[in-house]
Formats: C-alpha cells, sequence, structure tokens
C-alpha cells in the first residue's frame, strides 16, 4: 500500500476539521505544518511528528509531498496556491477559493497551464442525497430554488468584542462569499450555471448594533438568480437573526421536489407517483471529502472530484458578480 504524504498549509480551525479524519487514514502520512503563525504551525506538527514551517514554497521544497491542503481565510489565498503550481503539487482549497477576482483567476490559469489536479472544499456536492437530487434535476429541469443560512450575532470570547477575521469584509468578503456559498454552489450543482443575479442587502448594524469596530459585513441578504436552464433562484443569509437558525434548500422541479435540511443536508425526495424518498446527512462529511480528494490524487484521477478549482472559482464569481448588482443597484449578467 503506497501512503499519500500530506502537507498542510494554514493551522487553524479548518485544519482541525480534516485532520479530524486524515489522521484516521492508514494510508496517510502527514509530513509538514505550515503557517504564517509560527506558534499554530509549531503546535500541529508536534502533535504529528512533523516540522513546521511559517513560508509554503520552503515546506515544499524541504518536504515530499504528493498533495496539501490549503485552509486559509479569503484575505490570504494566493501565494501558498502559486507555491504549489509551482512545485507541482496537487493541492485541495478550502472554500471560498478567496475574495478577490483577480488573484484568483491569476490561480485557475496557472493550474490550467500546469494540468495540476485540485479541489475545492464544497463537501456537500459529495453528500449521498446531494447525488441523488442531481441525478433527478439533470433529467427534470428546476424550476424554482430557495434556501439559506440564517444565524445568530458571530460573537468572539470577548461578548460583543468580536475578534474575528469573518466579520470584517475586507478579509472575509462577508457572509455570502465566506459562508452562503456553500448554498450558492449547490444551487449552481443542481441547477446550473446563472444568466442574471441581484442581490439586496440589510447593511451593517442595522440590527446587529453591539458589536465590535471590525463588523463590517451584511445584516442580512438575500441574492435573486435567473438560471440558464430557465428557473429561477433565491438565496438568503442572515446573522442577526436568534431563534430557528438553520441551513435550508428547496428545489422544484417539474416531477420532483428535494427539500435540504441542516448543516448535514438530509434530504426529503418527493416523486409524482412514488414513494417519499428520505436520505440522512453525512455527519462526518470531512472524512468522505477527504477520503475522494486522496484516492483521486493517488490513482491520477481528477474524474473524482467533486469541484475542481476551476468550478469552484465559478461559485465565486457568481457571488461578486451579485456584491457588485447590490452596489450599483442593477442586476448583472454572467
Amino acid at each position: 500500500m503506497r501512503v499519500a504524504r500530506i502537507g498542510i498549509i494554514g493551522c487553524g480551525g479548518m485544519a482541525d476539521a480534516h485532520l479530524g479524519g486524515l489522521v484516521k487514514m492508514s494510508d496517510v502520512e502527514l509530513v509538514g505544518f505550515c503557517d504564517v503563525v509560527e506558534a499554530k504551525a509549531e503546535e500541529k506538527a508536534a502533535r504529528h511528528r512533523a516540522p513546521h514551517f511559517t513560508d509554503p514554497r520552503r515546506m515544499l521544497a524541504e518536504v515530499p509531498c504528493d498533495a496539501v491542503y490549503i485552509l486559509l481565510p479569503p484575505f490570504a489565498h494566493g501565494p501558498a496556491e502559486h507555491a504549489a503550481i509551482e512545485a507541482g503539487v496537487p493541492f485541495f482549497v478550502e472554500k471560498p477559493v478567496g475574495n478577490r477576482l483577480e488573484v484568483c483567476r491569476e490561480v485557475a490559469a496557472a493550474v490550467e497551464a500546469r494540468g495540476l489536479m485540485t479541489a475545492v472544499g464544497y463537501m456537500n456536492r459529495y453528500r449521498r442525497g446531494v447525488r441523488r437530487a442531481h441525478e433527478v434535476f439533470a433529467e427534470d429541469t428546476p424550476v424554482l430554488a430557495f434556501g439559506g443560512w440564517l444565524g445568530g450575532t458571530p460573537r468572539g470570547a470577548g461578548g460583543s468584542g468580536i475578534g474575528s477575521w469573518w466579520v470584517d469584509r475586507s478579509k472575509s468578503g462577508g457572509q455570502f462569499v465566506e459562508q452562503v456559498s456553500h448554498t450558492v454552489d449547490l444551487v449552481r450543482f443542481l441547477c446550473g450555471d446563472a444568466e442574471e443575479v441581484y442581490m439586496h442587502r440589510v447593511p451593517p448594524r442595522t440590527f446587529n448594533r453591539d458589536v465590535a469596530s471590525i463588523y463590517s459585513i451584511d445584516d442580512a441578504a438575500t441574492l435573486s438568480i435567473r438560471l440558464r436552464r430557465g428557473g429561477v433562484a433565491n438565496i438568503w443569509s442572515s446573522c442577526a437573526t436568534g431563534a430557528g437558525g438553520n441551513v435550508t434548500l428547496t428545489v422544484y422541479g417539474g416531477r420532483h421536489t428535494a427539500f435540504f435540511s441542516g448543516w448535514e443536508h438530509s434530504l426529503r425526495l418527493l416523486t409524482q407517483g412514488q414513494p417519499e424518498e428520505n436520505i440522512p446527512g453525512e455527519g462526518e462529511i470531512f472524512a468522505v471529502e477527504d477520503r475522494t480528494f486522496i484516492d483521486a490524487v493517488m490513482a491520477r484521477d481528477p474524474s473524482r472530484i467533486g469541484t475542481p478549482y476551476a468550478d469552484g472559482l465559478r461559485t465565486l464569481e457568481l457571488i461578486l458578480a451579485a456584491e457588485e448588482a447590490a452596489r450599483t443597484g442593477r442586476p448583472v449578467a454572467l
């Protein structure tokens, strides 16, 4: 059995989410950890008995890797991806692929020129229920889709003193870019690409008033999409709502209706003249996603990847087009 040598770039919370599954894989060896905050890299490296680095290029030069995981916040993308491309190392990058189109398009062009295998962390594409709905709506064109993410005010350890990059629009890109992109990506996967988008926004501090000065993301927003296949979709977000917050997506076709509920995206599928189908969402979906990526890399089979980099970039392009529509007050064509 050949062992996959994996490097980790970015040693924050998402690293923990992926390491939970990677450490259980007998054919995976964690060979290096990298973070600009050396203490974070050192802590992870010590735990897994591997060297640590603060520079991705140095790690890739000194440690042989079969693949790397790039687990960074949106504003930090670019240098790590180019380091992997220059080294010819396949990479998995957490969503979103960034928050600056010019940076991400440069990465996409370099990936294509190198012919490098990549994957983006839209893990819901690997769920059994999502795959089942994808089969259904490939034949039954979606007419209408709606859903989104609703939750309360994000707060750090200091109560109202939020200390996270997540609530700083210049770093995260906002809730749609960083979080609700999961739902946008699912709409693309199940319903097809967008033809035109528009967004309405509730500005920061309209409802979330007791927050720190760095808070600059929208309190709520709705995204309207006209789909190329003829249907329409509406997606919402809020970090100013309390009780009853949830993650949902409903897709209506001519003969089928798919109801997804919860972070795990459990599916209730209705089909005219057929029994109802219920497919529970997977709790350890990161492990499923990671197993697929590792197997694809070792088999050199990119067809196994749910979302290659170019596809993840198209999800970002849709969201940033909607952000442009909100700024200008005009729909934006894609």
